[in-house]
């Protein structure tokens, strides 16, 4: 497999937007094969599967006047020296696992976050600019079409590592029932794939 050089992704990036796509699914069958094995290992992990059950337990009767205001008390907290809401989060034990998996991915994972059935945050490796997902193609293209769906997002300049990645999401299943029960997000340093 081929490798990608910063300045061969900067002059690909500075293409017109309508060549984007296809720059995308130029890595489309790595990112879908890292859907299949490492990141559907995460989103089958006993942590994950409990914490997303366990939330749409508490938000399945959330309407949209609530994740508006949900969503807006974690926008008004990023960057606030007041975090509760993101605090909570990013203290519980399944985000911690994600931090874990980021971590231990030697830079190919930039980010990982889990949302629950109404697409709102369940955990998470690093803070979100949003807490509400669901309108989103990572949470609507994955959960919004059942079990085994995958999205492969387009190759995008994260500003904070200053890496090329493509967010690859996909549906978090029960595996008792095989029903979808949320949706995985992982951030994947694009430049790391061989």
């Amino acid at each position: 497999m081929r490798s990608i050089t910063r300045p061969l992704l900067a002059g690909v990036l500075a293409l017109s937007l309508t060549s984007l796509p296809a720059i995308a699914n130029e890595f489309g069958p790595q990112l879908e094969e890292l859907a299949k094995t490492k990141i559907a290992a995460i989103a089958s992990a006993p942590e994950i599967v409990a914490a997303v059950r366990a939330q749409n337990t508490e938000t399945s009767a959330f309407d949209g006047a609530k994740i508006d205001a949900l969503d807006k008390q974690w926008r008004a907290e990023v960057g606030a020296s007041s975090q509760p809401m993101i605090s909570e989060k990013l203290g519980n034990p399944a985000s911690k696992m994600l931090v874990s998996k980021r971590e231990n991915s030697a830079g190919l994972f930039t980010e990982i976050f889990v949302t629950d059935m109404k697409g709102l945050n369940v955990a998470q490796s690093d803070v979100t600019s949003d807490y509400w997902q669901g309108d989103e193609a990572k949470f609507t293209e994955t959960f919004g079409k059942g079990a085994g769906a995958i999205h492969i997002g387009e190759i995008e300049q994260d500003e904070s590592t200053q890496t090329y990645q493509s967010q690859v999401s996909m549906t978090v299943v029960d595996p008792d029932s095989g029903s979808p029960i949320g949706a995985i997000t992982v951030g994947v340093n694009v430049e790391m794939l061989q």
